[in-house]
């Protein structure tokens, strides 16, 4: 009997606040490209697209992230299913929710639980895993993917194995532990531990049994939002019952299963893997110079040595430097040493003490329809750069003390002000009088491109007053 094929799993909820200032909040590392053209939650679909292998994946992301994961699934041409979580609960809920999506729809599925933020290289590799770990997952097994330690990291946890399995490549977990000091991970190394790289291979009714048995509130608050959940008709998102949902204890699934259950197997991947959980894993993963610098962007490393640097937009340039992160973004610089890439976090949390935007929000700010960003601004004036992606439509609106002119710089803008409906083309430009009720849209195959001048009293983002959105926000 064949076994069926793998639903991936693709948790794509996270923030990431360690990679500032390119993560934040409001758009975190997984939508990012921080490694290669691709973000890495599209090279988690990508790595997961043999049909042969794999099912159409299950997204699990939280709602203000819901266009950005159909967005980037549907450039790959991607069929996913996007579950929206109402609010974080950890790793634990998440899995579980999407192991019981994936079991309405196949009783027997077998599910990969896969991070969006991490990258995994030798797609190969990873796929003589997946095979491996599907027939003990089959057996009722729930598999954890181990990666052999390239060094004593303290940043992951371990897995020592025990005996193993009559698959071959697949021992019995006999022992979890957490992230270890230096002296310890060093001992981890020596006694040949791997790394816990946090994905899971499971059948979906084996893990949600373990899951009653030792969480059993957390069993019920999914399993009640799951039967719950709405599926929206007209955009397509799955959303789990949030007053159940929230009932559910935030615990990661290694804390509610993996670290109490009888059932955990191991199999060693030997793909290369980082989690890209700091800017100094990126060199793990990413091209390096001769020196070993890792550069992405518009990067100038002369005698230089052990860097990584990234660079969005503008020329960063370093010299005679050793072993240092060095990013820029429009609105932020950081500069620190390798050794306490860790720290960042920390920092974030200063910067959000001190009230600053820089901490959550990029100067660009995405909405489902595209993205804006501000280019000026000064005394009852602002400039912004929109970008409306073919098919988008802002919400029908109005404002109280801003009036608005646009200038299209590329595509063709479909404008609606008051009753009257008129495109603007490229080098055109129209004027939109304060309290109009107006709308912009983009009706063409490319992106819309249009410089907006803000003049008035009040430039807030508040003074917004929405009549229809086809997004249905607020």
């Amino acid at each position: 009997m064949s076994l069926p094929r793998i639903v991936p799993l693709v948790l794509a909820g996270g923030a990431g606040t360690r990679l500032w200032p390119v993560s934040r909040d409001a758009m975190p590392k997984q939508f990012l490209p921080l490694v290669g053209e691709r973000s890495t939650y599209q090279q988690a679909l990508v790595r997961v697209s043999s049909a042969a292998l794999f099912a159409p994946p299950i997204v699990m992301t939280s709602d203000p992230f819901r266009f950005f994961a159909r967005r980037q699934a549907e450039e790959l041409g991607i069929d996913a299913t996007v579950v929206l979580e109402p609010m974080r609960r950890d790793s634990g809920p998440a899995i579980a929710a999407g192991a019981a999506w994936a079991r309405q729809r196949d009783p027997d599925a077998i599910v990969l639980a896969l991070a969006a933020d991490h990258v995994i290289l030798d797609t190969d590799l990873f796929e003589d895993a997946c095979r491996a770990g599907r027939d003990a997952a089959a057996a009722g097994h729930i598999v954890t993917f181990g990666i052999r330690p390239s060094a004593p990291k303290t940043s992951y946890g371990y897995v020592r194995r025990g005996e193993p399995l009559a698959i071959k490549g697949l021992s019995r977990v006999a022992e979890f532990v957490e992230k270890p000091d230096a002296a310890t991970a060093v001992r981890y190394v020596a006694q040949d531990f791997l790394w816990n790289s946090g994905n899971f291979l499971f059948r979906a009714d084996a893990l949600l049994s373990e899951l009653g048995r030792f969480e059993p509130a957390m069993a019920k608050a999914v399993e009640d939002a799951v039967a719950a959940a709405d599926i929206d008709s007209d955009l397509g998102f799955v959303r789990l019952e949030a007053k159940a949902f929230a009932r559910a204890p935030q615990k990661s699934i290694d804390y509610a299963v993996m670290e109490k259950t009888a059932h955990a197997a191991i199999v060693e991947g030997r793909f290369r893997w980082s989690d890209i959980g700091s800017w100094d894993a990126v060199l793990e993963v990413a091209p390096r110079d001769e020196k070993g610098n890792a550069a992405s962007g518009p990067v100038l490393a002369v005698d230089a040595k052990g860097c990584v640097v990234h660079a969005e937009g503008r020329l960063t340039a370093v010299l005679g430097v050793e072993d240092l992160i060095v990013v820029t973004t429009p609105d932020a610089v950081l500069v620190l040493p390798r050794a306490r890439a860790e720290e960042v976090k920390a920092l974030v949390a200063e910067i959000q003490r001190q009230g600053r935007a820089e901490a959550k929000e990029h100067r660009r700010i995405y909405r489902p329809w595209g993205y804006y960003e501000s280019v000026d601004a000064g005394d009852r004036f602002q400039v912004k750069r929109i970008v409306v992606a073919p098919g988008g439509k802002l919400s029908l609106q109005k404002h109280h003390h801003r009036a608005e002119h646009w200038v299209v710089v590329r595509g063709t803008a479909e404008v609606t002000i008051g009753d009257k409906v008129q495109m603007v083309h490229e080098n055109e430009s129209i004027y939109i009088p304060i309290g109009s009720v107006h709308r912009l849209a983009n009706p063409g195959r490319i992106g819309l491109e249009l410089i907006e001048v803000q003049t008035g009293s009040y430039l807030g983002e508040d003074d917004i007053i929405r009549f229809d959105d086809v997004y249905r926000r607020s």
